[in-house]
């Protein structure tokens, strides 16, 4: 089973999420969050970080990573890792496959025609704002 990942990315003071614009199939012309595959092996929170600083250039003393949920679409053998974060402070990000933009935190991140997720985004997002970003790392290697 494929492993994929998608990370929330706050700015400083979460008024504003990161968003890259799709330029391929699926869902090419819409805004996704960044993330990529999980390497056969590969753990998921140096997945996240890997993929985080291959798309934008957030490196990993930047920001701190939650582990929020997981969804497993058995019908396309895969599953999804999602992780959520604040940016400890205003960087110059870089883009590799996609543009990369900042959307207001008031945005309806269920709007289909203008996000990739069949609604997820809009899912993940609201659940940061009811129930907080997650675990972080630290919490699974110390076993709580």
């Amino acid at each position: 089973m494929q492993g994929y990942n998608c990370i929330i990315v706050y700015n400083q003071d979460r008024s504003k999420l990161l968003f890259c614009k799709r330029r391929k199939d699926p869902y090419k012309g819409l805004y996704n969050l960044v993330g990529g595959k999980i390497e056969p092996k590969e753990e998921g929170f140096p997945a996240a970080y890997r993929e985080l600083e291959e798309e934008t250039g957030i490196r990993k003393d930047q920001i701190t990573l939650y582990h929020m949920m997981d969804f497993t679409y058995y019908n396309q053998d895969c599953y999804v890792e999602v992780y959520a974060g604040i940016l400890s402070f205003n960087i110059e990000l870089k883009e590799e496959a996609n543009p990369l933009i900042w959307l207001e935190n008031t945005e309806d991140f269920f709007a289909l025609n203008k996000f990739a997720g069949e609604g997820n985004i809009g899912h993940m997002v609201e659940q940061v704002k009811q129930f907080g970003l997650g675990k972080a790392y630290a919490t699974f290697v110390d076993g709580e």
